[in-house]
């Protein structure tokens, strides 16, 4: 059987609403999709509120127009700029003559870690384990049926700010709309983009959006860290737009077209001017003079980040880039690699329909709302059913 949902994502720079059909199995088709520009959010705050509506609007409109149905309810992403990660720490005693771990002692677990979290300012949107571990052994994700004496667990929290919740329920309730849920954008995110055998070891997921860049650090099933940056392709676009004296669109053009670590000989990029207008040409040199330095900056700010989490990498674990603001550039993630001083590696492709990395949160959200419901949707069985079904109906959502 299949049902219809709608999920709405806010970029820093564009607003991406979407229709899916999803039917048995967890295949999701889409067959609307709407993408306003708008002028986004910096520092907890909207750039420009008075437009927000505006471009709503328009967005359902067209995602509505494209898939012939009319949207009355919708999931909305909540951006990491509104949302703080929590990772929390705690572990159970197993009791018994031949103590093992049941569904009941991971429940308790997770009510544990809900008092140690307690009080936070907002509202959780998502709760998910990044592992599991019985007596100090091997970290699990499905610890039900290990024979041992104590249940340890690292629980991640998502909490969002109340600001966003209550500005978008005010404005959806403005267009007769109702929210039928809030999810983390970035947990959708890396949750769909980062392999499960890299989150394992522990992974790096950074998004370089257009005014700003999310920085997380996932582990299983589990964003556990999570930091957004005040920079990002639009700051780029800025300096090529000052140093070069063009305006931003044309700034925009060469930041799109630059290509990282090439001969400064064999490559040039023209303004595009007015018909009739001879374009203004720069070198490579001229461009990368302006234009380096704040991906340099964002780089180092990244790196910073990373050593300030506290999180700790291992030999295997992996960074990945994406988001538009640098790996839609020829030589922008060896670029990067380079800063870092360590390997990064592209998002691996999961979708067929809107598969360029400025879609990868919105496409990641879809995946976190379809994974949900069919965590909804499926029976809660424990042992018996099956095991991922137990923890699909308790952590989903």
């Amino acid at each position: 059987m299949k049902s219809t949902i709608a999920a709405i994502d806010f970029g820093t720079s564009k607003i991406v609403t979407l229709v899916a059909e999803i039917s048995g199995g967890q295949r999701c088709d889409i067959v609307g999709a709407g993408s306003t520009p708008y002028d986004g959010f910096m520092e907890g705050e909207w750039n420009n509120p008075s437009a927000l509506n505006d471009a709503i609007m328009e967005t359902i409109a067209t995602a509505e127009q494209q898939s012939k149905r009319k949207i009355r309810e919708i999931n909305v992403g909540v951006p990491g700029e509104f949302t703080r990660v929590y990772a929390v720490e705690t572990s159970v005693d197993i009791q018994g003559t031949d103590p093992s771990v049941t569904p009941r002692h991971v429940e308790k677990i997770f009510a544990q870690a809900d008092k140690q979290l307690s009080p936070v300012r907002g509202i959780v949107i998502h709760r998910s384990p990044a592992w599991f571990m019985v007596d100090g052994g091997k970290k699990v994700l499905e610890p039900v049926g290990m024979k041992g004496s104590e249940l340890k667990a690292l629980v991640s929290f998502v909490v969002a700010d109340t600001f966003f919740l209550d500005d978008i329920l005010a404005r959806m309730r403005d267009l007769s709309i109702t929210v039928s849920g809030f999810f983390s954008s970035s947990t959708g995110e890396a949750m769909l983009y980062l392999p499960q055998e890299e989150r394992d070891r522990t992974a790096i997921l950074i998004d370089v959006g257009y005014l700003c860049t999310d920085v997380l650090a996932v582990e299983g099933d589990a964003v556990i860290f999570q930091k957004t940056l005040p920079v990002g392709g639009g700051h780029i676009t800025v300096d090529v737009a000052s140093g070069l004296q063009i305006n931003m669109e044309q700034a925009e053009q060469i930041k799109r077209e630059y290509v990282y670590g090439i001969s400064t000989i064999s490559q040039s990029y023209t303004a595009t001017a007015a018909e009739g207008v001879k374009g203004q040409t720069f070198t490579q040199d001229e461009v990368a003079e302006v234009l380096e330095p704040r991906v340099d900056e964002i780089a180092d700010m990244v790196s910073q980040c990373i050593e300030d989490s506290g999180i700790k990498l291992g030999n295997w674990s992996n960074i990945y880039l994406t988001g538009g603001g640098l790996c839609l550039n020829r030589g922008g993630r060896d670029y990067l690699s380079a800063r870092l001083n360590r390997p990064v590696r592209d998002t691996v492709k999961r979708t067929v329909k809107l598969s360029s990395p400025v879609y990868a949160s919105a496409m990641g959200l879809l995946d976190l709302i379809a994974d949900t419901i069919e965590a909804h949707t499926a029976p809660a069985s424990g042992i018996g059913g099956g095991v991922k079904e137990f923890f699909k109906s308790l952590l989903g959502g």
